[in-house]
């Protein structure tokens, strides 16, 4: 039998007023359903969301396509839109069966345990957590008056600014989002920066595109891009060059950690780097990696931070959650030990709610000890 041709229905409705919630729930029962049946988005074959507002529905909206990939990251099949006449949302997925793992080991573990080393999200609620983060988020953007400043032509160009009250010629503190290259965005995260506001800092806060439309070289290109543009824009925005620190969580240390090697990059005084992925190399065994093209194993070494030289103009440090996995913890400790930095700092929490130690805390104290320097 063909397993193409063994396929299987799931419907799920939201009669949710706000399309972003609707979509939301919808996709998560989706989704809870791809698990039950022992599938997960990559066996997913297309998709029909019917609704009476069809209109607010459609991916071209920036709200609509980032709740899709809170979900489903960039597994996208083909997708049809259509008017329904029932109010809310209708969405009907079909995906094929999963076929039976490969009897393989990788790094010691076997494929199903090494995917699930290399899946944060098995450590929260994600419905919830990016709930939460965009309603934390956007109030802080709206009490701190956020805007988009473009750093460049593209649609996810651009970064929001944060500066300290009646200060003037401020050091800047770059975060770089994480969500596997794949999800999230930078207002999800603005919360995260208050307590570097009051200990002085401007924060900025970038977006870059997303994969698998953008590729990682284009992301690491933007995320250099952004630290530029802020050297650049310095005076215009009050900014101090010469005090440029830059962190980022998971895919955005790895973004961080790729920008320290940059040629093009402007000096950046201080990193902190939290939860990354160095080597790319073992995600190309997982579908996830398959999508991102790092089953290319030459390219997955070029990409990664642990095939790079060390940098040497720059204080750099690690962290990672003590309730992360084995394998995210051992990427931490591989590049720190390569590139000779302290060992990283186990902070409280799991792969998430480690960010909450930016606003007080050990967590905290390593990124302002690591920036004001010896």
């Amino acid at each position: 039998m063909n397993p193409e041709n063994d396929v299987t229905e799931i419907v799920a409705h939201s009669a949710e007023a706000d399309p972003v919630e609707a979509l939301r729930d919808a996709l998560g029962d989706i989704l809870a359903g791809l698990i039950a049946a022992g599938c997960g988005p990559h066996h997913l074959r297309e998709m029909v969301w019917e609704s009476d507002r069809s209109e607010a529905f459609h991916l071209s909206r920036h709200t609509v396509e980032l709740a899709y990939r809170e979900v489903f990251a960039g597994f996208r099949p083909p997708i049809r839109l259509l008017p329904g006449a029932k109010p809310g949302l209708t969405i009907r997925a079909r995906h094929v069966a999963a076929q039976p793992l490969p009897d393989m080991l990788v790094e010691g573990y076997t494929l199903r345990e090494f995917g699930r080393q290399y899946s944060p999200r098995l450590q929260a609620d994600m419905k919830a957590l990016f709930r939460q983060w965009s309603r934390d988020g956007a109030a802080f953007r709206a009490r701190h008056g956020g805007v988009d400043l473009a750093y460049g032509p593209g649609r996810f160009e651009t970064l929001d600014l944060y500066r300290p009250a009646g200060a003037e010629r401020t050091p800047v503190f770059v975060f770089i989002h994480g969500g596997y290259w794949q999800a999230s965005d930078k207002v999800q995260h603005a919360q995260f920066a208050q307590s570097l506001l009051d200990a002085g800092y401007a924060v900025a806060m970038p977006n870059y595109g997303l994969a698998p439309d953008a590729p990682l070289e284009t992301s690491i290109a933007q995320s250099v891009a952004a630290l530029n543009f802020l050297v650049d824009e310095a005076d215009a925005l009050g900014l101090d060059a010469a005090r440029l620190h830059v962190s980022g969580h998971s895919a955005g240390a790895h973004l961080a950690a790729m920008a320290l090697c940059a040629s093009d990059a402007p000096p950046i005084a201080s990193a902190l780097l939290l939860s990354g992925l160095y080597d790319l190399k073992p995600l190309g065994h997982l579908p996830l990696g398959r999508l991102l093209g790092l089953d290319d194993a030459a390219r997955a070494a070029r990409l990664s931070p642990l095939s790079q030289p060390q940098p040497q103009s720059t204080r750099i440090v690690f962290a990672v959650g003590e309730g992360e996995s084995d394998a995210f913890k051992a990427q931490s400790a591989a590049l720190a030990t390569a590139w000779r930095a302290p060992a990283p700092l186990i902070c409280s929490g799991h792969h998430f709610g480690m960010l909450e130690g930016l606003n007080g805390g050990a967590l905290l104290d390593l990124a302002l000890r690591t920036a004001e320097g010896p």
